[in-house]
């Protein structure tokens, strides 16, 4: 009896209301929701006097629902949150708040899939178009013949399901929002977690979720049944990216947008229990999970599509190279091939630079297509004995690497003019193109490595019979000649080397890389012969010294100044004064050991001692020619100067065998800078 005279207060206080004034402010709700507490497990059918006091409270709640279904259609349309947390409040009143948001959303996900669907109609895509230009009836069907037709709709379609996506999205992510922020005024509970109190999921990243799994489904579902949807999705990829990609960044926007909305308060009548809420850092489209790239969810969805259309890139890239070198041919690209090959990159750049991960992606294409070039390059080499001879003319093998490396040159100056304009491409993307072309000058260096070889060979083997010549006299005026015959020979060798071997090279900058090279190497053989000669007189040492001035007019061809070959350089212009300087002035040179190395000195050193104290080389039997290899494969001075060691102690050996009485003059001062060279060393 007290239950049915509650029910019936209830409603008595409820009849004497409006109900819109009692829906505003909330009492309507919660008078029904007592209704329903009191009824809840009691039988009340049949009982006469309650009887239509309980279809006034059915009628009135489902009024109330209806009008409160409304208000929520009506704020999440116009992003209202005022009107959306009003309308929250009633069906958590009525106890219905989870059965409704999920059913929202469920309304939301279903539309989104018919929308798709439609979108991806080949049937309505392949509508009749009415021709412009014939009579009525007359129609053209977008078949293959008329595939512009057929795209132009597509991509129509496309575009209108991307600003369906992003508005049904950016509803259900201001219904988060404000389901976020929602707390009911009696209890305090936030809405959210009255939502998620299940283990249940966020609605957004469900609603998420079911978006991608309904694109990638039905995207497969489409072009499985359609070779045109295909071809146009793999073949046009990168504008469908693109598509995708505003898509995202109006989702961001959206975000920016409704935290703002939220922030800034709405209207003056919002309910104190939507409160302003601080801006949040984090990116409100997605609420953040571990291990989950929302994204790279969306764009997963294309993953299909991507692999057939970098596929295809690839091919592209591949036809002009494979054309430009046929099979059996002999002649590498010409520059209008070398022209098309670089346009057919750059015009897979550009097109993929809609997305950072797609220029990547086309970038290792691109190496790969490099890397194709130079294989094919360098099966054009030739390998025979004839590419290395620097006796003759250019022969025919030497010709053809030379054009070679001129192409692969070509190649790789073009590509860095295409890296200079493409100011959006990614770093990575850029260095992977850096390190194919570092794979372009390695072939290039291994391309010239023999003929680079067969000239450095040549200049040592002219440098050493200076040996041959008499430097022993004793004349003291100015030479005959302005230099030795070596050493015209050798500059004769290397101006006709340069001017019919290496200027044939379009790459000079290159060339002189290595040339550059050869002259150091020129220069410290040079220096090690000179110090290495068995005697030399006054009249010696003024032409030697001519030639350490030659030495510099013969190098000279090979670099773009002299003066850039460093330490070889400043190596023989201080030595040359030393010829004319006593033993005691050269020990205490500052150029030795700084310079000039102690052992370089000590081997100079020997040509003005008697003839027992001999040099390593002839202590040990060997030819000039050998003891140069030796130094060569003993670069370590220590090891240099442990040798020198053993020829000295040898000489003191041999002097007290004999009971000599006192040393070579020149013995101490040897033993004085061996010493302190050691000492360095250690």
């Amino acid at each position: 009896m007290r239950q049915l005279c509650t029910i019936l207060i209830c409603d008595r206080c409820l009849q004497r209301q409006s109900i819109a004034s009692c829906f505003i402010e909330m009492r309507f709700t919660e008078a029904c929701c007592f209704t329903d507490y009191l009824s809840q497990g009691v039988d009340l059918s049949g009982i006469e006097v309650i009887e239509n006091d309980l279809l006034f409270i059915a009628r009135a709640r489902l009024e109330v629902e209806n009008q409160a279904k409304r208000l929520l259609e009506q704020g999440m349309e116009t992003q209202n949150p005022t009107q959306v947390g009003t309308a929250l409040q009633v069906f958590y009143n009525l106890g219905t708040l989870k059965e409704t948001i999920n059913s929202v959303v469920d309304g939301y996900r279903v539309s989104l899939e018919d929308n798709v669907s439609n979108a991806l109609d080949i049937k309505m895509l392949t509508q009749p178009i009415q021709a412009t230009s014939r009579g009525p009836g007359r129609a053209t069907m977008p078949t293959p013949g008329n595939t512009p037709a057929f795209r132009a709709a597509l991509w129509t379609n496309m575009e209108k399901l991307m600003d369906q996506i992003c508005a049904a999205c950016g509803q259900v992510q201001h219904l988060q929002k404000v389901l976020t922020k929602k707390r009911d005024p009696v209890t305090h509970i936030c809405f959210i977690d009255e939502i998620i109190k299940d283990n249940q999921a966020d609605i957004l990243y469900t609603f998420w979720n079911s978006v991608t799994e309904i694109l990638t489904l039905k995207f497969q579902q489409a072009t499985n049944s359609s070779t045109f949807l295909k071809q146009a999705f793999e073949g046009e990829y990168p504008k469908l990216l693109r598509l995708y990609n505003d898509l995202w960044k109006r989702l961001q926007q959206y975000s920016q947008s409704i935290q703002n909305s939220i922030t800034t308060g709405g209207n003056s009548d919002s309910p104190p229990e939507l409160p302003a809420a601080e801006e949040d850092t984090q990116d409100l489209f997605m609420l953040k999970k571990q291990d989950y790239d929302p994204e790279k969810a969306l764009k997963d969805s294309l993953q299909f599509y991507e692999s057939a259309y970098l596929s295809k890139s690839l091919s592209r890239l591949f036809d002009p190279i494979n054309l430009v070198f046929p099979p059996g041919g002999r002649n590498p690209p010409s520059n209008d091939e070398l022209d098309s090959i670089i346009k057919t990159i750059a015009s897979e750049f550009n097109v993929a630079s809609v997305d950072l991960n797609l220029s990547l992606a086309v970038a290792r294409n691109v190496a790969k297509t490099i890397q194709l070039f130079g294989v094919k390059s360098e099966q054009l080499l030739s390998t025979q004995g004839d590419a290395s001879q620097v006796i003759g003319p250019l022969t025919e093998g030497q010709r053809r690497n030379v054009a070679v490396v001129n192409s692969l040159y070509k190649l790789n100056q073009l590509m860095l003019k295409v890296l200079s304009t493409l100011s959006s491409l990614p770093s990575a993307a850029e260095q992977t193109i850096r390190m194919a072309l570092e794979a372009i000058q390695a072939l290039m260096g291994n391309a010239v490595q023999p003929l680079l070889n067969s000239v450095e060979d040549s200049v040592e083997a002219i440098i050493i019979t200076m040996h041959q010549e008499d430097f022993a006299g004793s004349s003291s005026g100015k030479p005959d000649v302005p230099c030795s015959l070596y050493m015209k020979e050798l500059q004769g060798f290397i101006s006709r080397i340069v001017n019919d071997y290496f200027k044939n090279f379009e790459c000079m900058d290159f060339i002189y890389d290595s040339t550059e090279n050869i002259a150091q190497r020129a220069i410290q053989l040079f220096i090690r012969n000179a110090s290495l000669l068995k005697s030399l007189g006054e009249g010696g040492k003024m032409r030697l010294a001519a030639d350490f001035a030659q030495m510099e007019l013969a190098v000279a061809p090979l670099c773009r100044r002299v003066s850039d070959l460093g330490k070889s350089y400043r190596l023989l212009r201080s030595f040359r004064p030393l010829l004319f300087q006593t033993s005691e002035h050269i020990a205490s040179s500052p150029a030795v050991g700084d310079i000039v190395p102690y052992s370089t000195i000590l081997h100079f050193l020997f040509t003005r001692a008697p003839p027992d104290l001999k040099p390593p080389h002839q202590r040990a039997e060997w030819s000039i020619a050998r003891y140069s290899q030796w130094l060569d494969d003993h670069p370590s001075e220590k090891d240099r100067l442990i040798l020198i060691r053993g020829a000295l102690e040898a000489y003191v050996q041999s002097v007290r065998a004999r009971e000599g009485k006192e040393f070579a003059p020149v013995y101490p001062i040897m033993l004085q800078l061996l010493q302190k060279a050691m000492s360095i060393v250690q």
